[in-house]
């Protein structure tokens, strides 16, 4: 058998394989999105309760958010020693874990519990993001942003319908003899726990051990030009990731507690929060083709306009207007959702297998530390200031990404 025909049953192998992962990451990623929305809807909530200062509710979701920091690491180490399979398969049942460990801090008011068990919690954050890479492993250059998205997408089914169960689990909990804001926790313990099972048994054989092999196999001198790592992508993308992280957590996390301070029934909390979450994902239906045809780039700048535009709506937004709260959370998920597909794309195109998920977990953990800081940040800034200043310094940080852009091309 002649070389280019070794080289046809790769690529066919190759795509084969492409295909089924990314039915496994969609599948595990239905119940992936179900566990997000537990910390975002009422993780502020319950440290209101618990300690009654609103200085102090940022602080759940810099718990679990700084969670997601230690496992993206964790995981991105794995991943490149033994593949995804099993850093996938355990910070999701870690994050299972952790959901219950919340449910037990916050129904004996145990404060050292319920502190712990977020940590642990948000490595099931972490993994839902770490995800969207296994879909790429066997992607061709030009199926990169479509398969980040396309698990995006898949997210967006439980994601979306998390915040629209608030009321309804809480009725699940009061029946169990539980406090009705640990009702999500249910969900995401469940949730969570299923999306590692479904890893575990699915990802065989595993995507990043298989392109390792292919790679390894395959001596073309294209491929190898190709498969540099250039530092001045990473950077840029580190730079997206981070920023329209830092912007989306902050204004995110605030929201619920600026709508109840102004009267806005959890119901409407609720909807706000599921809204905004919707146009995180589902925009993915179409984002990794336009990121695919027309560029990281120019993508990259919608999202930095968006975002600022989404900060610039909150001066206006008043907590019990739901018109006034949907647009400026809807336009916030969009441009999230702009930045991550194309920062992912980008972070990918720029990288070297042989260390791509090195890169991949460390770049995640400066994300989950941003997830931090924007949620420490903007429970001061809301408590010393307002809501509508907070978006002030979201739009500002958004438009930092433009001169990024500039640089990034002057080194190229």
């Amino acid at each position: 058998m002649h070389f280019s025909d070794n080289q046809q049953l790769n690529e066919e192998k190759r795509q084969t394989l492409y295909k089924r992962t990314l039915w496994i990451v969609v599948f595990s990623q239905f119940f992936g999105g179900a566990g997000l929305a537990a910390g975002i809807t009422v993780g502020a909530l319950i440290a209101r309760d618990l300690f009654g200062l609103t200085a102090l509710t940022g602080l759940p979701a810099a718990l679990f958010t700084l969670g997601s920091a230690a496992t993206a690491f964790t995981i991105g180490r794995l991943t490149q020693k033994i593949g995804r399979r099993i850093g996938l398969g355990s910070g999701f049942l870690l994050g299972g874990v952790g959901a219950i460990g919340v449910i037990i801090g916050t129904t004996m008011e145990w404060v050292p519990l319920f502190f712990a068990a977020l940590f642990v919690y948000g490595a099931g954050t972490a993994t839902n993001l770490q995800a969207r890479y296994a879909g790429t492993d066997l992607a061709k250059p030009n199926q990169r942003g479509k398969a980040v998205s396309t698990a995006l997408v898949a997210t967006t089914v439980g994601a979306v319908a998390g915040p629209n169960l608030v009321e309804p689990m809480g009725q699940v909990a009061l029946a169990i003899g539980l406090p009705a804001l640990t009702g999500p926790f249910i969900l995401a313990a469940v949730a969570y726990i299923l999306a590692g099972v479904v890893l575990f048994i699915g990802l065989r054989p595993d995507p990043f051990l298989v392109a390792q092999e292919l790679s390894a196999a395959t001596h073309v001198v294209k491929d190898a030009i190709e498969e540099r790592t250039s530092m001045a992508g990473v950077y840029l993308a580190g730079a997206v990731l981070v920023v329209t992280q830092f912007v989306m957590v902050a204004i995110m996390t605030m929201t619920p507690i600026h709508m109840e301070g102004h009267g806005a029934a959890l119901k409407a909390v609720g909807l706000v929060i599921s809204l905004h979450v919707a146009a995180m994902y589902l925009p993915s239906l179409v984002t990794g083709v336009v990121v695919d045809r027309v560029g990281r780039i120019p993508m990259i700048l919608a999202s930095s306009v968006t975002l600022g535009t989404a900060g610039l709506m909150t001066l206006q937004a008043s907590g019990d207007n739901l018109v006034e709260m949907i647009i400026p959370l809807v336009l916030l998920g969009i441009g999230w959702n702009f930045g991550l597909i194309a920062g992912t794309s980008l972070l990918i195109d720029s990288t070297s297998l042989s260390v791509r998920a090195r890169y991949q977990g460390t770049l995640d953990v400066l994300v989950a530390i941003s997830g931090t800081l924007g949620s420490l940040t903007s429970g001061i800034v809301v408590g010393l200031f307002s809501y509508g200043d907070l978006g002030l310094v979201g739009m500002c940080l958004a438009l930092l990404l433009v001169p990024a852009l500039w640089i990034y091309k002057q080194k190229r």
